[in-house]
């Protein structure tokens, strides 16, 4: 009896341990940073962005960079490779 309820015990620790499931993002959400309409900056360097204005919240993520796993549908993000050109444009 003992053993069935370490089993049980196990069990939910294990399941604690799981991660969420991906984040799926709809149409709607896409739009609301304004990547779509940037996407013509992929391919060009990094330095294109210094001449830029944006009205929206911006993070610029080069590779190894910490970043906050948070969703924000409204904070643009622009990843940059090792290079210096930039290779996404999402929100996020």
């Amino acid at each position: 009896m003992r053993s069935w309820a370490l089993a049980g015990a196990a069990a939910l620790l294990l399941a604690g341990c799981e991660s969420p499931a991906p984040q799926t993002v709809g149409d709607d959400i896409v739009a609301s940073c304004g990547a779509e309409d940037l996407q013509n900056l992929i391919g060009q360097p990094k330095a294109v962005l210094e001449a830029m204005r944006f009205s929206q919240r911006v993070r610029v993520i080069t590779p190894g960079m910490a970043v906050t796993m948070d969703f924000a549908p409204d904070r643009l993000n622009i990843h940059v490779s090792d290079a210096g050109i930039i290779t996404a444009v999402r929100c996020g």
